[in-house]
C-alpha cells in the first residue's frame, strides 16, 4: 500500500498564517503540469511495484488547475503505477473554485474525494486569515458538491484565532453537522516563522494568539466529536465510520510514498528525499530530465522516534509489540519506564501492548512524544 502526493505550487493569494509553499504568479501553470508529469515518469520505479491506494493533490491551491490539467496528471499516474479499481483520490479546494460546472468536471475527471478549506464559517474570522472565499461560499460550496456527488468530503477548521470566540468556535462545529459533513480536519491557529503573521505580531498589528483559547477549543472540539458520532482517529482528524482518510492514514502507519512537484516530500521507509522549494529551480531541473531533492538516510533511531511521533498522535497509539520486533526489548523496557510518570498524570492510558494518549494528554501530544525520543 503506497500513495502518491502531488504539490500544486499556486495560490489566488496568500493566506496570512501559511507556510507552505506556494506563488501567487500562476504564468508558469501550464509548464509546472507538464515537469509534474515529467517528474511522474523520471520517479516511476520509487515505489517499487507497490500498489498505489491513494492519491493526494495539495498545495498551494489544487483547485486552481483546469479539469483537463487534472485528467492529464492522473492518466500519467494510471500509465506508470499500480491503481486498483477505486482508488482514493483527494483535490484540495478552496470554496470560490467550486462552482457546479467545476465541480462536474471534477469528478468527471476522476477526483472521488474533495478536501475544502473552509477554516471558518464566519466572515470576520476570513478576512482576518485573509482567505479568498467568504462565509456564504463556504457553505455553498459544500452544498454545491453533495449536490454533484460527492459524498466524501473532508473540510478544515482553525480555532484558536484571535476573532473566533469560544460561542463562534461551538457554531463552526454545529455547522459542521448541519451540513452533514463526514470528516473534519481541524487545526489549532500557529504563528509559523516568516508568514504575515508573525510579522503582524511582532509589529503589535494584530492580537498575538491565546494558547489557553486554543486549548479550549480543542476540548470543545474533541467533546462535540464525541457527542456526534466522529472518531478522534489523529489528533487533528476526525471521522465517522467509514470514512477516515486513506491517503493521511497511509502516513501515519509509515507506509511509502512518493512526492511529485516543489517542495513535496517522499518516503520509501529507508530514506526521506524532499524536492527543491524554488517554482523556478524545480521547473529547469525537471527540464534537464532530472529531479532537485535533497535526501537523508534514515537511523534506527530517527525511524523509531517518527513512529512515535506519528503514532502517538492517532486513537490506535505506539504499537510495544512492534517496537520491540523492529527495534529491540531494550527500547520496549526503556518506554515502559519512561512513560510512567505521564500514566500517573492521566495523561497517558495505564500501559497494555500499547502506548496511547488520553484527551488530556492529546493537549500536549508533540511535547509528550519529544519527551519519548531516543538519542
Amino acid at each position: 500500500m503506497a500513495g502518491i502526493y502531488i504539490h500544486i505550487p499556486f495560490c489566488k493569494q496568500a493566506c496570512y498564517y501559511c507556510n507552505f509553499h506556494f506563488s501567487t504568479s500562476r504564468s508558469q501553470q501550464g509548464a509546472m503540469v507538464s515537469a509534474l508529469e515529467a517528474e511522474l515518469l523520471l520517479q516511476k520505479d520509487y515505489l517499487a511495484d507497490q500498489t498505489v491506494t491513494s492519491i493526494y493533490f495539495g498545495g498551494g491551491t489544487p483547485s486552481l488547475l483546469l479539469p483537463e490539467e487534472l485528467q492529464h496528471l492522473l492518466a500519467q499516474c494510471r500509465q506508470l503505477f499500480q491503481l486498483p479499481p477505486h482508488p482514493e483520490i483527494t483535490l484540495e479546494a478552496n470554496p470560490d473554485d467550486l462552482s457546479r460546472e467545476k465541480l462536474q468536471a471534477l469528478r468527471a475527471a476522476g477526483i472521488n474525494r474533495l478536501s475544502i478549506g473552509v477554516q471558518s464559517f464566519h466572515e470576520e474570522d476570513l478576512r482576518w486569515m485573509n482567505r479568498a472565499h467568504n462565509a456564504t461560499q463556504a457553505i455553498q460550496s459544500i452544498r454545491d458538491a453533495q449536490a454533484e456527488g460527492f459524498e466524501n468530503i473532508t473540510i478544515d477548521l482553525i480555532y484558536g484565532g484571535p476573532t473566533l470566540s469560544d460561542e463562534g468556535w461551538a457554531q463552526n462545529l454545529e455547522q459542521v453537522k448541519a451540513l452533514n459533513i463526514p470528516h473534519l480536519s481541524s487545526y489549532a491557529l500557529t504563528v509559523e516563522p516568516g508568514t504575515a503573521l508573525d510579522h503582524f505580531i511582532r509589529q503589535h498589528k494584530v492580537q498575538a494568539v491565546d494558547p489557553d483559547k486554543a486549548a479550549r477549543h480543542f476540548e470543545t472540539l474533541m467533546t462535540w466529536a464525541a457527542d456526534n458520532g466522529y472518531e478522534h482517529y489523529e489528533i487533528s482528524n476526525f471521522a465517522r465510520t467509514g470514512w477516515h482518510s486513506r491517503h493521511n492514514s497511509s502516513y501515519w502507519q509509515g507506509q511509502p510514498y512518493l512526492g511529485i512537484g516543489p517542495s513535496a516530500h517522499s518516503f520509501n521507509g529507508h530514506s526521506r528525499q524532499w524536492n527543491v522549494s524554488n517554482n523556478a529551480g524545480y521547473l529547469q531541473v525537471i527540464q534537464g530530465q532530472s529531479v532537485p531533492f535533497e535526501m537523508e538516510i534514515l537511523t534506527p533511531t530517527i525511524r523509531l522516534n517518527e513512529y512515535l511521533m506519528t503514532s502517538l498522535r492517532t486513537a490506535q497509539g505506539a504499537s510495544l509489540a512492534f517496537i520491540g520486533a523492529t527495534f529491540g526489548q531494550d527500547k520496549v523496557q526503556h518506554l515502559e519506564a519512561a512513560v510512567a510518570p505521564y500514566v500517573a498524570s492521566g495523561k497517558m492510558h495505564p500501559v497494555t501492548d500499547w502506548l496511547r494518549l488520553t484527551n488530556a494528554g492529546k493537549l500536549f501530544a508533540d511535547g509528550i512524544a519529544a519527551d519519548l525520543f531516543f538519542s
